[in-house]
Parts: C-alpha cells; sequence; structure tokens
C-alpha cells in the first residue's frame, strides 16, 4: 500500500505561481500589490477601494456542526469548494483566517486546509506569514503600557488603579499568563496591580481589524476601546491615553488583506484570525468586501459550529458590513456524528452506524440555525477513510428527509475535482434568489434580551442566568449608550450548552453568565459563559513536542 502522504509533503510538492500571475487573475495590477516574496503579497487599500462602484459577487458561508477536538474540516471543505467551482466555471475567491500560532503548537497543529484542498506556502501561513498577528499584538501592548504609563507620570484621567480592564495578549497558549501582578520590584517600575493576558486571537484590537474597512474607520475605533474607568465609573478611551494615532500606525500595513493561492493556483484571501469560541470567528470584513468585488463567488468560513462562528458571522459581520450571503454549507463528518453519538476519542474511527444515527440530531441543530437567518443550507460530508457506505447513506437518507441535501465531498483526497457536485448545488443555491437573509435580533433589543434570544433560539436553553454584578454590567452599559451593539457570545464549541461534556442536541439547560466585556471599537459585548477562558491552556502533549527542523532545515510535523 502506497504511503499517504502528510498535508506538508503535498504542499511543498506544489507547483506555485508567481502571485502577481494570480492576482491577474483577478484584474490586480502589479503596482496593487505588495509583495512579500515570490507566493505571497498584500493588496492595496486604495485599489481596494477603488472598486467600490463594482456589484458584489455571491457570498457563501462554510461552517459546521459541533466539532471533535480535532476539528472536522471546515477550511479543507471550504479551500475544496473553492477550487470545485472554479473547476466548473465560476470565478471564485475563498477568504479565511489566518491561523493562531497558539493551536499551532497546541491541539491541533497546522490550519491551512489539508490534503489536496489547502492553500499555501502552508509553512508561512501557518506561522508569522505577513506579520499580521505581531502587528495586533505590538499595538495591543502598547496601549497597555501607555496606560500604565499615564498612571505612573500624572493620572491626569482620574483612572481608578483597581479598574484597569486592558489586557496584554500574546499568541500563544499560556495557562500561566490568565491572572498577573505588574510592576513589582519597587517604585521605579510603577503601580502593582492585578492584569491579565488573552491570546491574540481574542484583543479587541484583532476584532477591529477585522471589521475596519479603512485605515480611518480603523483610528477611530481604535480610540473607542474603554480602556478603564475613573473612581466615578467614568469611562476611559484608547484616545483618551492618546494612544489610538501610534496604533494604526503599527497596524497600517496589516489592514491589507494578504493573497495567495490555494494547491490549484486559485486565488485566495488570508486575513484576520478571531476564534469563534472566544470572540468573533471570521476574517476580515475588508477581505471579504474587496472578494465580493473581483469574484462571481466569495467562499468563506465561520469558525468552529454554526452555533458559534456562524451566528457571529451573521449577527456581527453582515450587520456591520451590509453582507447578504446566499447560501451556506454546514459541514459533516462521520467521525464528528460518531462523536455526538457518544463515541470516545478511541471509537472516533471506528464504524458504528447507530451511534452515527443517534448524533444526527446534533447536524439538524445546526441545519435549522442555519435557516433561521433565512440563508439555504446543504450538507457537505467530508470524507474520511474509516466512513462506510452505511454510515453516509445514513446522513444523506436523514437530511432528505429534513429537506436538505447531504453530498459526499472527497476534497482532501482529490482537490477540487472531488467537491464538484457540492459545488454546482452550492452555486445553484446563491444562484436561486432563495436566501432571505435577516439577523436573529434587532438592535434596539436589550443587552440582556440579546443575550437571551441566542441562548434559547440558538443554545435551545431554557434561559440564561448571571448574579447581580454582572447583571448590573448589562445595565451600566446600556446606560453608556451602548445597549445598540450586538453580543459576542464566549462559550465552548463542544456543545450547544456550556458543559463540553454535554453531546448531541440538549435543551432545557441553562446558559450560566461569568462576564461581561464591552468591546467598545469592536462595537460589540463579549458576553463569557460557563468555563470557557480567553487564554487557553496547552494541552498534556502539545503538537510543539513534534515539530522539529529536519538535518535540511526543513519544518517537521507542523502538520
Amino acid at each position: 500500500m502506497a504511503q499517504v502522504k502528510s498535508d506538508i509533503d503535498i504542499a511543498r510538492a506544489a507547483k506555485l505561481e508567481p502571485i502577481g500571475q494570480v492576482a491577474a487573475k483577478l484584474g490586480i495590477p502589479e503596482e496593487a500589490l505588495i509583495p512579500f516574496g515570490h507566493d505571497k503579497a498584500k493588496v492595496a487599500l486604495d485599489y481596494i477601494a477603488s472598486l467600490e462602484d463594482r456589484p458584489d459577487g455571491r457570498l457563501i458561508l462554510v461552517t459546521a456542526m459541533s466539532p471533535t477536538p480535532a476539528g472536522e474540516g471546515k477550511t479543507t471543505t471550504s479551500v475544496g469548494l473553492a477550487d470545485g467551482l472554479n473547476r466548473i466555471g465560476k470565478k471564485t475567491i475563498v477568504c479565511l483566517r489566518e491561523p493562531s500560532l497558539g493551536p499551532c503548537f497546541g491541539m491541533k497543529g497546522g490550519a491551512a486546509g489539508g490534503g489536496y484542498a489547502q492553500v499555501v506556502p502552508m509553512e508561512d501561513i501557518n506561522l508569522h506569514f505577513t506579520g499580521d498577528f505581531h502587528a495586533i499584538s505590538a499595538a495591543n501592548n502598547l496601549l497597555a503600557a501607555m496606560i500604565d504609563n499615564h498612571f505612573y507620570w500624572s493620572n491626569d484621567l482620574g483612572i481608578d488603579l483597581r479598574r484597569i480592564s486592558w489586557r496584554r495578549v500574546v499568541d500563544m497558549n499560556d495557562r500561566s499568563l490568565r491572572d498577573i501582578v505588574t510592576a513589582l520590584g519597587g517604585v521605579a517600575n510603577g503601580f502593582p496591580r492585578e492584569g491579565a493576558f488573552d491570546i491574540t486571537v481574542a484583543s479587541e484590537v484583532m476584532a477591529i481589524l477585522c471589521l475596519s474597512r479603512s485605515l480611518k474607520e480603523l483610528e477611530e475605533r481604535l480610540g473607542d476601546i474603554v480602556v478603564a474607568e475613573t473612581r466615578k465609573r467614568q469611562p476611559v478611551t484608547a484616545r483618551q491615553i492618546r494612544a489610538n494615532g501610534a496604533m494604526a500606525v503599527l497596524l497600517k500595513d496589516a489592514l491589507a488583506p494578504n493573497l495567495v493561492q490555494t494547491l490549484e493556483n486559485n486565488p485566495a484571501f488570508i486575513h484576520g484570525g478571531p476564534f469563534a469560541n472566544i470572540a468573533h470567528g471570521c476574517n476580515s470584513l475588508a477581505a471579504t468586501k474587496a472578494a465580493l468585488k473581483m469574484a462571481g463567488y466569495v467562499v468563506t468560513e465561520a469558525g468552529f459550529g454554526a452555533d458559534l462562528g456562524a451566528e457571529k458571522f451573521f449577527d456581527i459581520k453582515c450587520r456591520v458590513g451590509g453582507l447578504r450571503p446566499g447560501a451556506a454549507v454546514v459541514v459533516a463528518t462521520v467521525r464528528a456524528l460518531r462523536w455526538q453519538g457518544g463515541a470516545s476519542k478511541d471509537e472516533l474511527n471506528t464504524p458504528d452506524v447507530e451511534k452515527v444515527e443517534k448524533g444526527l440530531a446534533n447536524l439538524a441543530r445546526h441545519i435549522q440555525n442555519v435557516k433561521k437567518f433565512g440563508v439555504p443550507v446543504v450538507v457537505a460530508i467530508n470524507q474520511f477513510t474509516s466512513d462506510t457506505e452505511e454510515e453516509m447513506k445514513a446522513i444523506e437518507d436523514y437530511c432528505e428527509a429534513h429537506g436538505v441535501r447531504a453530498i459526499r465531498s472527497s476534497h482532501w483526497t482529490h482537490g477540487g475535482e472531488g467537491a464538484e457536485e457540492l459545488a454546482r448545488e452550492v452555486a445553484r443555491m446563491a444562484d436561486s434568489g432563495m436566501a432571505q437573509f435577516a439577523p436573529l435580533y434587532k438592535d434596539d433589543m436589550s443587552l440582556w434580551e440579546k443575550t437571551r434570544k441566542i441562548a434559547t433560539e440558538i443554545y435551545h436553553a431554557d434561559d440564561i442566568i448571571a448574579d447581580k454584578k454582572v447583571r448590573d454590567r448589562f445595565r451600566q452599559f446600556e446606560e453608556l449608550g451602548f445597549g445598540h451593539l450586538p453580543v459576542c457570545m464566549a462559550k465552548t464549541q463542544y456543545s450547544f450548552s456550556t458543559d463540553p461534556n454535554l453531546r448531541g442536541a440538549p435543551s432545557g439547560h441553562v446558559v450560566p453568565i461569568r462576564e461581561v466585556r464591552l468591546a467598545a471599537g469592536a462595537r460589540f459585548i463579549v458576553v463569557i459563559c460557563g468555563a470557557i477562558m480567553t487564554m487557553p491552556g496547552l494541552p498534556r502533549k502539545p503538537a510543539a513536542e513534534n515539530i522539529r527542523l529536519d538535518e535540511n532545515g526543513e519544518v517537521q510535523g507542523l502538520f
């Protein structure tokens, strides 16, 4: 039996086109490119602005059922679908998030697709890429330093040291940084206080970058960040600290979308990278809006299951950007259905049609949720070698009985060719005009009621609960004029509930709210539920243990 090639081996064997040739397929002139070597480039913002009068293409969302800890191939499916659409003559761009170093060295390894449905150069994309995450971390931490510096020298703004809410960030899983004490060591080091780190993908600066469409808007949003409160509980902003100008300078190049290619040399924008379980989970609005002006079809993904990424894509990104998706793909795998049906980690690759049938309730819930936004749905069965005919037939029959097509897709093995049937159905739905998109809630609902609506209608909870301190914060944010903002739920990705061990399609549970944070620059409210952390930790055996350089200086073990 021939040895199965690893993702990194497949990526290295790819014949990449010079990035100028990829750009030419979209009509992007050479002078609009800011090259990073031969195979990646940023696209200048002034060129993107010049496309404003062009009509938009069709927008297609790829989401998924609740994942196993290893993920279910949403990025792989997005890339395969884009390649499949291009194969059937539909000019298509795929828009993805940039991978974080946290998962790369933590549990999942790389995140640039897999098999023959990848974006390349895979190693660069998974590691430092064009430096966007470093710029975001630097801008975030510059603001933190300027807050402490302001307090050290004068505190003219009357900041209450106990109510500095701005956190530092690092793009790595490091549980030891969740709660820290800073400025120890004496008077010259400042005033000791409690602080914290988040992972970079949870930074409000990341969200601001992903929701800004111009440098002017970027600087304005950065200025709106609320970093602390005075003793009279009045908000203090980054603008008052006079930090937003310098932060915008650090982010100037990062705001421009990154252009790369798929293994089949089709264009791909990879830009921005908020997680969907602790942030809003979508690639940048700038990249998506640009892609819609350059192609007839744009495939984009939203992180984790449809209860998280898709809900935030619809309720936050589409609301902010005026986007109107034409179709949605819910990725399902046989192994995830086994997992939702009660299989253990050791049994994920063991055929079990009964567990698959039991797990289908989870898939049905996600389909139902996407339909609530008025978007037509198709299920993509992302095939694995351990899948049996009986198991896949059970998925197809179940979906057909519920009025949804389930299509097998072998893009991991065959690239775009393996996704052609899926591509034809997606194009048909997107072209049909069936979509009647509307967000789940209106702006004028209270923040508490927005949160409850997500919990009851998307998670099928009976209610939400919070202690008085948290409920008071909801009210305070409304009194400060932020009641019109959408809500960004931070919740485990493994369950519709806040208990990651509660699989399937639970209902009747209660969603406990532990904390609520104001992201005034991003212009949403973060609601932290259950035990979810905005700084992940490494697993018992992190992927980093297997990543190394070989004798030729090449990376091994990344994916």
